[in-house]
């Protein structure tokens, strides 16, 4: 049922995104400088109590789909419509800031008329590029993507605005504004699902030629069809040194080569390449309800490991397929991948939720996060309960970067669709987690009325 309601709600998981420490920020020109990641964690089990929040009974399913920060100052986009803080509430439309230190929301308010699913800013923190589904954005027509003033939150009307289909993730790279999603078409290119656009103009700089197409198109054991699932670029991740970047979505084909759920670009200066990085895990089935699951990716700090995490309930054929027995393949699990320029990669590690799925990744140099709505890990076993060996998790829990083992970081979270974003920070320094009110979610680390938004501190 939740894979269902998260259908509809068009969700991007994502971004499941995580900022880690670059060396190398001055020649990202253009960029926004990612958010160092915390180093030597765990960060606390206790969170702080000072966020925003959404209100915990509402009839309308509000969510978090990203966070950023920028500056001292935080963001949030999703689906939403009324913020909450220390008694006060405030009417903000799919986007909001507020202070990094002290929670205190700001007065930008783009007003966003339909769902933003991701946003990016410009290195001076003045310029934020939403993308989503929408047709307005402060009073002014825009269709699923804008570039907005942090300052008046109206849209800067000389870059162009128009994405002929949802847009679910934004990335900077250097001087490109990268874009991913079902689209065919972005302001006047024909690139379909990726494109990389200048961040003043919103034209095609050329910089991504992919040629990105074909989806999943299979039966399980039970001789079931797959359901319908359009291609499309669902969530990007720049690595540490901002050389490569992962690229997860639906997709069978980049570039003239073979690629299901996940590949890796090299980010050249004057071009984005195809990477060797890939495993043939990544072609086997998952449940016909979720044939995209890859859905969130982090990198080690020091980019020498990459951290997925998984939707898909269990493998649609063969060993693991069935609700009992050990499980098999990346289905509903936290993995570990070597970054090797290798197209014949094996995981590392893989740890089972037990069918339960996994939409966000974060990674520090002594933890990896992982979030969702899971109740345990450990769960290889399991399917819907807890098989021998689990440990309960629920909602968001840590991995040992080495081994994959759940550490004894237990937090816990209030399940609700599911943990949709997690990003480290370093000023202030822990674990921002983006979420969700649904069945009144509003509990985290202990802590009610958190509802959309939690901090754990470093």
């Amino acid at each position: 049922m939740l894979a269902i309601i998260r259908a509809i709600l068009a969700r991007r998981s994502v971004v499941a995104v995580t900022a880690v420490a670059v060396s190398v920020v001055a020649l990202l020109v253009g960029a926004a400088a990612p958010a160092t990641a915390v180093v030597g964690g765990p960060v606390s089990t206790r969170p702080v109590t000072w966020t925003p929040h959404f209100p915990t009974s509402t009839a309308q399913i509000e969510q978090v789909r990203q966070l950023a920060e920028c500056g001292a100052t935080m963001y949030a986009v999703g689906t939403f419509t009324t913020i909450q803080r220390s008694g006060a509430s405030f009417t903000r439309n799919n986007a909001f800031s507020f202070s990094a230190t002290t929670g205190v929301v700001s007065s930008w308010n783009p007003s966003v008329n339909g769902t933003v699913n991701s946003i990016a800013l410009s290195a001076n923190c003045a310029t934020a590029y939403l993308g989503g589904v929408f047709t307005s954005v402060h009073g002014t027509a825009a269709k699923n993507l804008a570039s907005v003033s942090t300052a008046t939150g109206a849209v800067n009307t000389g870059f162009g605005h128009n994405a002929n289909g949802q847009v679910e993730t934004l990335r900077m790279s250097g001087s490109h504004l990268l874009v991913g999603g079902f689209f065919t078409g972005v302001n006047g290119s024909t690139k379909r699902y990726m494109v990389s656009l200048q961040p003043t103009t919103g034209v095609d700089d050329g910089y991504v030629n992919l040629n990105i197409s074909g989806n999943y198109v299979y039966t399980d054991d039970l001789g079931r069809t797959a359901h319908a699932n359009p291609s499309r670029v669902y969530n990007l991740e720049r690595s540490p040194d901002g050389t490569r970047l992962l690229v997860m979505g639906d997709f069978t084909s980049v570039a003239g080569q073979g690629r299901r759920q996940i590949f890796m670009l090299d980010l050249g200066a004057t071009s984005a390449t195809l990477d060797p990085w890939y495993s043939a895990e990544f072609n086997a089935n998952c449940g016909i309800a979720q044939p995209y699951y890859v859905q969130a990716a982090a990198w080690s700090p020091n980019g020498a490991s990459v951290y997925i995490g998984t939707t898909g309930n269990r493998p649609a054929n063969g060993t693991g397929s069935t609700s009992t027995g050990p499980r098999a393949g990346l289905c509903d699990a936290a993995s570990a991948f070597p970054s090797t320029k290798s197209s014949t990669l094996r995981h590392t590690w893989v740890n089972y939720t037990g069918c339960d799925s996994l939409f966000a990744v974060a990674a520090d140099t002594n933890d990896v996060y992982v979030g969702g709505h899971e109740r345990w890990a450990n769960n290889p076993a399991g399917c819907g309960v807890a098989g021998p060996g689990a440990v309960a998790r629920p909602g968001v829990g840590a991995l040992a970067p080495s081994t994959g083992s759940a550490t004894a970081w237990n937090p816990t979270r209030a399940r609700g669709l599911g943990a949709d974003d997690m990003l480290l920070t370093s000023n202030p320094a822990g674990l921002w987690i983006a979420s969700d009110n649904y069945l009144n979610s509003d509990q985290c680390g202990g802590v009610s009325g958190l509802a959309g938004i939690c901090f754990l501190p470093a």
